[in-house]
């Protein structure tokens, strides 16, 4: 078994670190969580380049709705850890509801909500949820 990244032979992106955040779990958190996930995009594209231009964009939005879904329906706080893999980010993002996120019918004529589990596997590779002690750990993992 190789442990050595494939396709982009660049040990660049390897050399940005795992990056971790935790937030009380209030409304504003989500702003942090995205602020958060900026800075550490913009170190790894200072070394690997996204593959395309829409990379950066959906992964910012990818971690908007899962801390938007942790603020909303798990009550206090999360974490959010971002890291680079061969080909993309690993996200996760840790709450403290044992409640599996579920997919709901998008309403638009009924106000917001219903569409960001859905824009999340859109998005995604691979998406996970691994329940904990305390909650649950949601796993997406990106291209970029």
């Amino acid at each position: 078994m190789s442990t050595e990244p494939r396709g982009n032979d660049s040990s660049t992106s390897w050399a940005v670190p795992e990056r971790s955040a935790r937030f009380t779990g209030e409304p504003q958190d989500v702003t942090g969580a995205r602020l958060a996930t900026v800075e550490f995009l913009r170190a790894l594209a200072r070394g690997t380049p996204p593959s395309a231009p829409e990379c950066a964009p959906d992964i910012v939005l990818v971690v908007t709705e899962l801390a938007a879904n942790a603020v909303q329906y798990a009550p206090g706080p999360f974490e959010l850890r971002l890291r680079p893999t061969f080909d993309g980010v690993h996200v996760t993002l840790s709450d403290t509801s044992s409640v599996l996120p579920e997919p709901r019918a998008f309403r638009p004529e009924r106000g917001g909500g219903g569409i960001g589990w859905h824009l999340v596997h859109a998005l995604c590779r691979q998406v996970s949820v691994v329940p904990s002690g305390t909650g649950k750990d949601v796993h997406v993992f990106l291209p970029w």
